[in-house]
């Protein structure tokens, strides 16, 4: 091990929307919502709160956290679903956002597993030079990449960032243990978004129906849950762990429908899984670093815990990772 989590943070856009504020844009109800998926409320980005606008902020405080300056840093990963562009990348809007003079940038797509991805990348650079200090950012602004007359997806989705800073330390009784990630293309259709429409006639998408996210929800219940419980297995098999041993398990905040499945198939207690989703909704990539940030400064992780997470995404894309605080 020796590679470890420095410091955390996280963003979150001002406006809070409510069940019941959806009920004035579809054809919707409070109780709907929470019944199918737990959600009571969501952040929603308004003027100026660019998806590399909140990715800053949140490396900002995990920056922060970690004692460390923009300077130091090697390395900017940005994963993300709803870039402010497609080119440039996010992250080269953080990096000049910050003031990162010294690193290069990148983002990553792998829609909700994008965070286990990254952290992922940078545990491997980190492994291959101590001295480097990398930036993994989750963060979404889904607000715009959704069909707000939809509302099977609008209620679902919500905007904010999460970050981590990845380093070495001499102990090597902490750190990254493992992961295991995963994907399979052959059900994309299942959860996917167009981007823009083609403007070369000749490869565009006869069946494009705008650069939104489209899902077929029950098909994705069925193989989240299941993907999930699988890797965390799997991982847990690999590292000689029992389940017990693990202090927290913070899942992707699909939705809480979902993570009460897993909860069931994990058997875990109600103790050892942190759930956010009512309060934030779905933010993909966003979900997880939030959900750590959350964890670390209300002390519900202390050294020495064993922390795991999990995700699933379109692509499809899934996995699981283990960390030793």
């Amino acid at each position: 091990m020796g590679r470890i989590i420095l410091g955390t943070g996280s963003s979150l856009p001002e406006k809070v929307v409510t069940n019941k504020d959806l009920e004035k844009k579809v054809d919707t109800n409070d109780e709907w919502i929470r019944t199918r998926t737990g959600i009571k409320e969501r952040r929603i980005s308004s003027s100026g709160e660019y998806t590399y606008v909140l990715a800053a902020r949140a490396a900002e405080n995990a920056m922060a956290m970690a004692g460390i300056t923009a300077e130091e840093i090697d390395l900017i990963i940005v994963a993300t679903i709803s870039s402010h562009m497609l080119m440039p990348s996010t992250a080269c809007f953080v990096q000049q956002e910050i003031g990162a003079t010294n690193c290069f940038a990148y983002d990553v797509n792998a829609a909700c597993s994008g965070f286990l991805y990254a952290l992922d990348m940078a545990d491997k650079y980190v492994q291959a030079d101590q001295q480097k200090k990398i930036l993994v950012i989750g963060a979404e602004t889904l607000s715009s990449r959704l069909n707000w007359q939809d509302r099977n997806t609008c209620i679902l989705f919500g905007d904010g960032a999460g970050a981590a800073v990845v380093g070495h330390s001499n102990d090597e009784q902490r750190g990254i243990i493992a992961a295991d990630l995963f994907s399979d293309g052959k059900l994309w259709e299942l959860l996917h978004m167009h981007t823009a429409a083609s403007c070369n006639a000749d490869i565009s998408v006869p069946e494009w129906s705008g650069a939104h996210i489209v899902m077929e929800g029950r098909e994705v219940f069925k193989h989240a849950v299941k993907a999930m419980a699988e890797a965390v297995h799997g991982l847990l098999q690999k590292t000689g762990y029992e389940i017990s041993a693990v202090d927290l398990v913070i899942p992707h905040q699909a939705n809480v429908r979902i993570l009460n499945k897993l909860v069931e198939r994990l058997e875990l207690s109600t103790n050892q899984v942190l759930i956010n989703a009512p309060q934030y909704g779905n933010t993909s990539a966003a979900s997880i670093p939030i959900a750590l940030d959350e964890a670390r400064r209300n002390g519900r992780i202390k050294n020495g815990d064993v922390v795991l997470f999990c995700s699933f995404g379109g692509g499809f894309t899934w996995g699981a990772s283990l960390i030793k605080w």
